[in-house]
């Protein structure tokens, strides 16, 4: 189990650098600003400033989308052991 939180871990924090190289490069923030719109967009609270430019604004709603996807790819890796575990003490029939 520990082996999924480490895996959902890494994932979340290359996803997270990912978008602050998108929000440093593309609407030219701050490394803080640029960390602050990512982590906002992966907790689906939205973009935290005004966006500038046409391919910053693209980046950001691709990257929520992206975002939404990592969440439940998240919940799924997290969860399916314990659902694994619980479907064994039901005697549950994999077939």
């Amino acid at each position: 189990m520990g082996r999924h939180f480490a895996l959902v871990g890494v994932l979340v924090f290359v996803s997270l650098i990912a978008g602050m190289a998108g929000y440093r490069g593309l609407a030219h923030m701050s490394w803080v600003d640029a960390f602050l719109n990512s982590a906002m967009l992966m907790g689906g609270m939205g973009p935290v400033g005004d966006l500038q430019n046409n391919s910053a604004k693209i980046f950001a709603g691709v990257f929520a989308l992206y975002a939404g996807l990592v969440f439940i790819v998240s919940l799924g890796v997290i969860l399916s052991p314990m659902i694994h575990r619980v479907l064994h003490r039901l005697h549950a029939d994999p077939n």
